[in-house]
């Protein structure tokens, strides 16, 4: 048994800890902020950051234009601002495609040429960074990515949606403040919710699974099965809300020291061809027939789920799917429709390949070595 822990980002959690910030050591003293800007303006999240950021002694620079399923453009876009106006930190203020955003804007605005020259897989150019990223704060209005509290950014560039980072792209300071959370829609709750899920469940089957990420993984697991369903019905339930969140930071450690599985490759293949569909929604569609095809391989993990889920008398590897099927249904989550979302049958086949080609690391790290045949069966089976 060995394992490699390494988590150097500082965390100020709970209810109110956002307005931490105005008295904390920031790492530099112009930011620029980046946000998607419609919800955290109108609720005001913006201006209080910004406020915070002065009292703390620093300038800012806001871009506010990124969308979901965060592009290569909007990283150069950030990337020629933070160098025109001189910044010398990111802020990334939202949910996983701004903070995903502010990490690679860190990365390209320190560095020369473009942002997918540093990035692995697919067409990009595989570089190592000649220097470090500017320095990263991550403040999360959302419970889905654990993106605050792990190295890694998605960022999509034409049908390529590639996850990338390193141990310099760990945020160097995170908010996690729940009642940012609290006007997050129910079906969004929902979607972030079971993004948080899988990424503690893949990260506890992966063969690089530690004791440090199971322990992190099975908590997640636990808090989520009891309080999602919670926060989805009254999203002015802060103890739920808090729950979730927490939830969501831990799955980010576990993403941190073990990894996603190849579910998220072929999630990420279906929101790269089809860029309006949420990523939560799209592994949920996959989840029961993905989980199901690796029956057999790892049961003892799946029981181990299957009770952190509630199933408190789990004895069998399919009581795991039977947890997962009703936490859907408990979530108004269990009727989505992969049609709905513009993803066709006769396209299995390019998002197979689209998986293996841009994210294909991921497959390496499944107890069970998924054949192109595999993949494509996954998607059939979930296809409605």
């Amino acid at each position: 048994m060995g394992f490699n822990y390494y988590m150097p980002t500082r965390i100020f959690f709970g209810a109110g800890s956002v307005k931490k910030l105005a008295k904390t050591r920031l790492p530099g003293k112009k930011a620029l902020l980046i946000t998607g800007g419609s919800s955290t303006t109108k609720l005001g999240y913006v201006d209080l950051v910004r406020s915070l950021l002065t009292q703390a002694g620093a300038d800012s620079v806001l871009y506010d234009q990124v969308q979901p399923n965060p592009t290569i453009d909007s990283v150069r876009a950030c990337a020629a601002l933070a160098r025109e106006q001189g910044c010398d930190f990111v802020v990334g203020l939202g949910g996983g495609s701004s903070i995903d955003t502010a990490k690679a804007t860190a990365v390209a605005a320190a560095n020369p040429g473009d942002y997918w020259d540093y990035v692995y897989g697919g067409t990009g150019g595989g570089k190592r960074m000649e220097h470090d990223p500017l320095p990263i704060v991550a403040i999360t209005t959302t419970a889905g990515t654990g993106t605050e509290a792990d190295p890694w950014m998605v960022v999509t560039h034409g049908e390529e949606k590639i996850g990338s980072g390193g141990d310099k792209t760990f945020p160097t300071l995170s908010i996690v403040d729940p009642e940012l959370m609290s006007t997050v829609p129910p079906r969004m709750t929902a979607y972030q919710g079971f993004d948080a899920l899988f990424h503690a469940v893949e990260g506890y089957i992966a063969t690089i699974a530690s004791p440090i990420t199971d322990m992190y993984a099975l908590r997640s697991i636990e808090l989520i099965g009891k309080s999602l369903p919670r926060a989805v019905a009254d999203g002015m339930d802060m103890d739920a809300r808090a729950d979730v969140a927490l939830a969501n930071t831990l799955s980010g450690f576990v993403e941190s020291m073990s990894s996603c599985v190849s579910e998220h490759s072929i999630e990420h293949a279906l929101s790269a061809f089809h860029p309006k569909l949420t990523h939560g929604a799209g592994l949920i569609m996959l989840s029961l027939a993905y989980f199901e095809t690796l029956l057999g391989v790892c049961d003892e993990r799946f029981i181990d789920m299957a009770r952190a889920l509630g199933k408190t008398d789990a004895n069998r590897a399919e009581d795991f799917l039977e947890a997962l099927a009703d936490l859907q249904r408990a979530c108004g989550v269990d009727d989505l429709r992969m049609s709905e979302f513009g993803i066709t049958e006769e396209k299995f086949g390019d998002y197979a390949d689209n998986a293996r080609a841009t994210m294909g690391a991921l497959f390496k790290l499944d107890r069970k070595q998924l054949s192109r045949e595999d993949v494509i069966d996954i998607l059939r089976r979930s296809y409605r």
